[in-house]
């Protein structure tokens, strides 16, 4: 469309806007009515105007996108996940993640006949051991998060200085870590906490690691980043490109590299055993702000994965939905197509802005490790589950078939061939976990003690 066609209209302010508004409104009050206050301590404003940008937002240059179609396999024979790794990539599949539990799987087996200059592949192992690394030299991308592991589960994996030792030779080697912003995410914090605490918990990494790195490998060290993405659809994409943001900042003060690897996946947080079907939508908006946050790789949740065994079908569809995506909505023709939207670039400045702000308070306070241990991390995060729990409980905020229109006729207590509920162990522990949690576990159970 010509440029000359719009210098027939006289422009219009947001100040002119908001008159318009508050006229319509007929004396209700503009702040109450229109702006919606949200969990991270952000105004949402029915709308955003160029004239509230001291620069208009940068809009980038490419026209392509290279993420990724990621596939999840758990490991428990490696001649199996084998093959079930080269169906997929036959189905679709252009990058695989192997999540491996046991010493005694052969990485020569499991990655047999996979090309990796085609899919790229990623080994989370679920134990640390640098002999296993050692005896199974590869080059798939190690996923190694110490912190994390003790974050989930309360302890180290041997102890902090036999962790931190094997950490280093991994690292070193590998020239590689990864930080699992999924666990908080699963465990209720809000946006702010997610990205502040991801970025503390890097911070200690770098921080160990400065003298110990030469300059080349500071330069060509790779982090990853695990997210579960959410259903606040924007909020979500502002998420993943505020990562971006702050990761760059944090790696420029220690000279490190500034790219970052994303791996995205849905939350677990929201995703229900009743009315089922409803998860395949959650997770199309899901992974949808995935791929619009910049996301690297996308992996998606089964629709049942809740209270099924892994199984063809339900992976099938996962990765479906993801082709979908690709191949028929053009979710790939657009590099970072949502740069120079005000609303994003308006959240994602905030979002930036809040959680670097509460970085620096955890740092002031003795970091990371330190707040673990006193449990002012796990608190905060309670106090967000707890106050998005009562949302949900006093249907404010809504799951489609759970909270709000469920349906009596739907029964569920003879399909779980798995535990959907958190699970709770006694054992001693050096300092209290984060627990994963969803929304819907304590109606779902009420109901299932009904049928």
């Amino acid at each position: 469309m010509s440029n000359s066609l719009f210098n027939e209209f006289e422009g219009v302010s947001s100040k002119a806007w908001k008159q318009k508004i508050q006229v319509d409104l007929k004396g209700a009050d503009y702040n109450d009515t229109l702006i919606w206050k949200t969990n991270e301590g952000i105004d949402v404003k029915p709308f955003y105007h160029s004239d509230e940008f001291a620069t208009l937002p940068n809009v980038s240059a490419s026209k392509t996108t290279n993420w990724k179609i990621g596939q999840i396999i758990n490991v428990n024979n490696a001649d199996e996940a084998n093959k079930k790794a080269l169906d997929a990539i036959e189905r679709g599949a252009e990058s695989i993640i192997f999540n491996i539990n046991s010493e005694v799987i052969s990485t020569s087996d499991l990655l047999q006949n996979i090309d990796f200059n085609k899919v790229p592949v990623e080994i989370k192992c679920e134990f640390l051991s640098t002999d296993y690394l050692e005896d199974h030299k590869t080059s798939a991308n190690i996923q190694t998060d110490i912190i994390g592991h003790l974050a989930e589960t309360g302890n180290w994996y041997t102890n902090l200085k036999d962790d931190h030792s094997k950490f280093e030779t991994i690292v070193k080697n590998a020239g590689q870590f990864t930080v699992n912003l999924s666990l908080y995410q699963n465990a209720g914090a809000n946006i702010v906490q997610q990205l502040a605490y991801s970025l503390a918990q890097a911070n200690e990494y770098l921080n160990h690691f400065d003298d110990q790195l030469s300059d080349e490998q500071k330069a060509s060290l790779k982090i990853t980043f695990n997210v579960s993405v959410g259903s606040n659809y924007f909020f979500e994409i502002a998420k993943l490109k505020a990562l971006r943001q702050l990761w760059a900042t944090l790696a420029s003060a220690y000279n490190v590299n500034s790219d970052c690897h994303v791996i995205a996946i849905p939350s677990r947080r929201n995703k229900t055993i009743y009315d089922y079907n409803v998860n395949m939508l959650r997770t199309t908006t899901e992974c949808m702000s995935a791929v619009l946050g910049g996301a690297d790789t996308v992996c998606n949740l089964p629709y049942d994965s809740l209270y099924h065994h892994p199984n063809e079908f339900g992976d099938r569809i996962a990765r479906n939905q993801l082709l979908i995506l690709k191949n028929e909505s053009y979710f790939d023709k657009v590099n970072n197509p949502t740069d120079g939207a005000y609303y994003i670039e308006s959240l994602t400045a905030q979002l930036s802005e809040k959680a670097l702000a509460l970085f620096k308070d955890i740092e002031s306070n003795g970091g990371l490790l330190k707040q673990l241990k006193e449990g002012t991390i796990q608190r905060k995060i309670k106090e967000s589950a707890a106050k998005e729990q009562a949302e949900f409980d006093a249907e404010k905020l809504v799951l489609l078939g759970t909270n709000k229109h469920p349906n009596p006729a739907d029964k569920m207590k003879n399909d779980l061939e798995i535990s959907p509920f958190m699970k709770v162990e006694k054992r001693k522990t050096l300092i209290e976990p984060i627990i994963s949690v969803r929304l819907s576990e304590q109606l779902e159970m009420n109901r299932l003690n009904k049928e």
